[in-house]
């Protein structure tokens, strides 16, 4: 895994409804408005036995009548540097435009493979119209539909051609801890910290997560790879650009991970951009630590960390079992529980519960409250089993697993975390048919 593919053009083009299409859920929002598209950026896909993340660029133009071809060709610059593949969309009604032309001048200086998307190509008509494409220099132009879904396959086929099918090697299994947040937050500050001050730390290795700092943690007890994010090199013509950037840079290493440290900044709270790193790391189901950094800045009364962390648990519900720290990293305070409580998430997310416990603990809480009677049928839960999966994943057996709602659901989950502690650890319910 840790295969990126950026969805590129011009607004309007059908960017969305392509992304849609490619992760098979309508996870964008569509709409015939430039610049709809926020938050909801990323989703995985499989084709052809590869896995890969796909990232809809479209997120990440401001919402206004007149985008300046700078503020896409950001966008398509930091494509260029943080994907692997790059399929460009182009609209077929409307031919080449200018912006169209400024995308593909600086696509044609890449090494990276790049595919031409001619959309909205419904008719035989069409394909005709798809030629002048031809002329921007970059190759193949595969005629589709985002809309219907035709020609996508085709064009899939050879993006997943291009995509690598090697997994990262980590050393020894070890535990990855990555650190993630938005720039500016103390990321790079609280790694040096933490290998800075303990000089025989040893092992810096080169990143599978291009551009993180891998860096093996070995003291006090603790055995562990610590991933920075912040990345070390300067990246030129692109930095204005933060948000798109720092999700694009904060996807491959989530990925690679298996708790996430998301450090946020006090002085600034838990921002929308937190929220999408937060949203990318749930996503991916792994271990989740929040670390407010520069809580020495802050004024305080007797109620502040109280306050904080409920302004934080009502922006994250309902997922809220989540340990949050407050730290100075300048000033070295409570550095160590950072990773204390890493480690601690990255135990209970790997923690398996027998068979016999679980029942004994999950049917008593069943029988304490019923799940409601459907259209005058009784839903009945048999037993319930834990998963062999990475993360925690948990089986409930029942005669009609389509009855199973949300809040009830949501009560199973929270008699889970009361009874055994997934702190930290997004944990899957699936329910089966068990006539």
């Amino acid at each position: 895994m840790g295969n990126i593919v950026a969805i590129v053009g011009r607004p309007n083009v059908g960017k969305s409804t392509l992304f849609n299409r490619l992760i098979e859920r309508r996870e964008a929002i569509v709409d015939n408005e430039s610049g709809v598209t926020r938050d909801r950026i990323y989703g995985h896909s499989v084709w052809n036995g590869k896995e890969f993340s796909v990232v809809d660029t479209g997120g990440f133009v401001d919402n206004s009548k007149d985008i300046f071809e700078q503020e896409i060709a950001k966008q398509v610059f930091i494509a260029i540097e943080e994907a692997d593949v790059i399929i460009f969309v182009l609209d077929v009604e409307s031919g080449v435009t200018d912006l169209d032309l400024a995308v593909a001048e600086i696509l044609r200086k890449t090494k990276k493979p790049v595919f031409l998307a001619a959309n909205k190509v419904d008719t035989n008509a069409r394909i005709a119209d798809s030629y002048e494409f031809y002329n921007l220099g970059l190759g193949e132009v595969f005629c589709i539909s985002a809309m219907t879904g035709s020609g996508t396959g085709e064009i899939l086929d050879a993006v997943a051609e291009e995509l690598s099918n090697e997994e990262p090697h980590d050393e020894d299994n070890l535990p990855r801890i990555t650190i993630v947040g938005r720039p500016n937050v103390g990321k790079s500050s609280l790694t040096n910290v933490l290998i800075g001050t303990e000089r025989n730390i040893v092992t810096e290795i080169a990143g599978t997560t291009r551009d993180s700092i891998n860096t093996r943690y070995n003291k006090f007890g603790f055995d562990f790879m610590l991933v920075d994010t912040a990345g070390v090199r300067r990246k030129n013509r692109v930095s204005e650009n933060l948000e798109f950037y720092s999700v694009m840079r904060a996807i491959r290493a989530i990925e690679h991970s298996d708790v996430c440290v998301l450090m946020i900044d006090a002085s600034l709270g838990f921002e929308a951009q937190d929220q999408n790193i937060l949203n990318l790391i749930r996503k991916n189901k792994k271990g989740i630590v929040i670390v407010v950094n520069k809580w020495d800045l802050i004024e305080k009364s007797t109620n502040s960390v109280k306050e904080f962390t409920k302004q934080i648990m009502d922006k994250i519900a309902p997922f809220n079992d989540i340990p949050i720290l407050f730290v100075s990293v300048l000033n070295k305070q409570r550095i160590h529980n950072v990773i204390e409580t890493a480690i601690k998430v990255y135990e209970s997310r790997t923690q398996r519960i027998a068979t016999g416990v679980l029942n004994e603990v999950m049917l008593e809480a069943i029988e304490a409250y019923a799940p409601p009677v459907l259209k005058g049928k009784r839903v009945r839960i048999k037993y319930v089993t834990q998963l062999p999966t990475p993360t925690p994943v948990f089986a409930f057996f029942t005669n009609l697993p389509q009855y199973i709602r949300e809040p009830y659901k949501r009560y199973l989950e929270n008699k889970l975390r009361e009874n055994f502690d997934f702190t930290g650890v997004p944990i899957v319910l699936v329910f089966r048919d068990k006539g």
